[in-house]
């Protein structure tokens, strides 16, 4: 693990009417950008999460997704499917400016990484995938 450090740039993005999600980066701001991608349901992305990027190479950005950690309304189903979370990723990356990025996901974060991929494959320049989360029946469905 690396240091931690704090961010240089954060917020909140209105995703959908209902909907805003935390952001932040952290790291270099010149760096090659990498968004980290939590597991859930439901908690978010800790400080902690930094620490898997050397923050003098990565400009390291981080969300919670809807209904997660710092995002508005907390535990809110409504209007968060996989496909609402692939958009808000794809909202972040418009926001900040960023051409290409690495995409890293852990557990839940690593199904969305590559639901992610698929949707916007010309966004990515590679994926890094821990402890995957295979999706059952049900789930597919959302």
């Amino acid at each position: 693990m690396y240091e931690i450090k704090q961010p240089f740039h954060s917020g909140y993005l209105q995703v959908s009417e209902i909907h805003q999600i935390y952001w932040e980066e952290s790291g270099n701001p010149d760096g090659v950008p990498v968004i980290f991608l939590h597991g859930g349901p439901g908690a978010g992305a800790s400080p902690e999460c930094r620490g898997f990027f050397n923050p003098d190479v990565f400009r390291i950005v981080i969300i919670d997704q809807r209904g997660c950690g710092r995002s508005h309304p907390y535990a809110c189903a409504e209007d968060n499917t996989t496909w609402d979370l692939v958009a808000d990723i794809e909202k972040v990356r418009e926001m900040l400016g960023i051409g290409k990025w690495l995409v890293f996901g852990g557990s839940w974060g690593s199904t969305l990484s590559l639901a992610y991929a698929q949707t916007h494959p010309e966004r990515v320049k590679g994926l890094v995938l821990r402890g995957i989360f295979c999706a059952g029946r049900l789930k597919r469905r959302g």
